[in-house]
């Protein structure tokens, strides 16, 4: 990892440590309904932290992979049932984007 990867994923944290979760899973998994509000929450803030209340670590891992994997996001952090991922609008709205506000 580049320096500059490191310093943006510093950035990062450090802007999703005063977010709250916007969305928790928890034993019904991933449904249309929790889906569509990432996808609406991704779409007007960018960077969002999620609370994953699944079983154990394997199952919470799986569920994060499948979050990044239909969404198109990344993973910023992942500590305990705590999830912060990214994904970049191409118009970001600078009432509502965290990246756009934390500067």
């Amino acid at each position: 990892m580049s320096k500059k990867a490191s310093q943006d994923i510093r950035q990062l944290r450090a802007i999703a440590h005063k977010l709250k979760p916007v969305v928790t899973i928890a034993g019904n998994g991933l449904s249309e309904g929790v889906l569509a509000e990432l996808e609406r929450a991704l779409n007007d803030h960018e960077l969002i932290k999620i609370k994953l209340a699944v079983g154990s670590r394997e199952a919470r891992s799986q569920v994060a992979d499948e979050i990044c994997d239909q969404l198109r996001a990344e993973v910023v952090q992942r500590i305990g049932n705590i999830l912060v991922i990214l994904r970049r609008a191409e118009k970001p709205d600078p009432r509502l984007s965290n990246l756009i506000r934390a500067v």
